[in-house]
């Protein structure tokens, strides 16, 4: 397995961020993949898998980038966030232009010099680099093909996106409050959970230990169902952990919800509320994915509790809301507009 030898000053002084470059690696890795990014995408696939082959097919150098540097196992560092380019930029409720600060973390794979770049992709695929992607001009390939992804199939759904990143970080730092860092680390993704003794398990592969005493170190949710991890090269000196968020975006968007019968019957607020509470979630975390003001959602949230549609536990600082088995069976029983559905005439 691999994991890092983790410095108590590390551990307490690392932190939740937001990076929409790893959130545009993430999208890059479900086009190069060609599949969903997360439970509710494919909608987003089909919007953008076509116009995404024809631009790699497009260029024989960016696709043969993209055919080795998506791997199944690990990303290539020419596509992967460079956490020097992480920062409280896009902490939580950060004010911050996020196009400002993906053309920050895009100018450092840009920036990178060539030499480098090809040395890390000959470490990534263990062997020999072709000879089409050994060209001077490789980073920006790479940096040009992120900011077609970012351009045209993140940037326009950014805004939710970043509610659902936000939502997950108070979730985590709510656990990392009641257990510690045992709790907070445990389900992060998979493979990773905390050893002891300063040992951080990052995964379940093979990997000889790293020590990462003294350096920075960061978490980054991104909406893919599985993560990787970056550090910046040479320095060595700042470690980025990107990890699923905890799977928000499986609910009914917003637009499906809209003309959904159980928006008809309960309003959309409510019925959005009611749709993403298919885990326990607080009202901070309902404000932050529904993008409802604090009084609404409390008051969505009264309304369903009386109705029987919603309970309610305390856990540590925060209150949870869960929906009660009566909502279970409502939710289950809508049916999906998207299908199509075929009635035959009984014979």
């Amino acid at each position: 397995m691999g994991w890092w030898q983790v410095g108590a000053d590390t551990l307490a002084e690392s932190r939740f961020v937001i990076s929409p470059l790893a959130e545009t690696t993430a999208g890059l890795i479900a086009l190069a993949r060609g599949t969903k990014p997360h439970p509710g995408g494919r909608s987003w696939l089909d919007a953008h898998l076509a116009p995404f082959r024809a631009r790699v097919s497009a260029d024989p150098v960016t696709a043969e980038l993209v055919r080795v540097g998506v791997g199944p196992r690990w990303i290539t560092a020419l596509f992967t966030s460079p956490p020097g380019g992480l920062g409280p930029a896009l902490s939580p409720g950060s004010p911050a232009s996020a196009q400002a600060v993906f053309a920050g973390e895009v100018a450092a794979i840009r920036s990178m010099p060539a030499d480098a770049a090809l040395a890390e992709l000959a470490v990534d695929v263990d062997g020999p680099v072709s000879a089409v992607l050994c060209r001077r001009d490789l980073p920006d390939r790479a940096a040009n093909l992120l900011e077609w992804v970012w351009t045209r199939a993140v940037l326009p759904y950014w805004r939710r996106r970043r509610r659902v990143l936000e939502a997950d970080i108070v979730a985590r730092t709510a656990k990392l409050g009641q257990g510690g860092w045992v709790a907070a680390l445990g389900d992060m993704r998979p493979g990773m959970r905390w050893l002891g003794e300063g040992r951080l398990r990052i995964n379940a592969y093979d990997y000889p230990p790293r020590s990462i005493v003294g350096a920075e170190l960061f978490f980054v949710p991104v909406t893919w169902e599985r993560g990787w991890v970056s550090w910046d090269v040479p320095e060595l000196r700042r470690y980025a952990v990107m990890y699923p968020c905890s799977g928000v975006l499986a609910g009914v968007s917003d637009g499906v919800l809209a003309h959904h019968a159980l928006g008809a019957l309960l309003g959309p607020g409510r019925a959005l509320i009611l749709v993403l509470l298919d885990a326990p979630k607080s009202t901070t975390q309902l404000v932050a994915l529904t993008g409802q003001p604090l009084g609404s959602v409390g008051r969505h949230l009264k309304i369903l509790l009386d109705a029987g549609l919603l309970e309610r536990r305390r856990a540590g600082r925060s209150v949870l809301y869960y929906r009660t088995a009566v909502a279970e069976s409502l939710v289950a029983a809508q049916p999906d507009p998207r299908a199509s559905v075929t009635r035959r005439a009984p014979r």
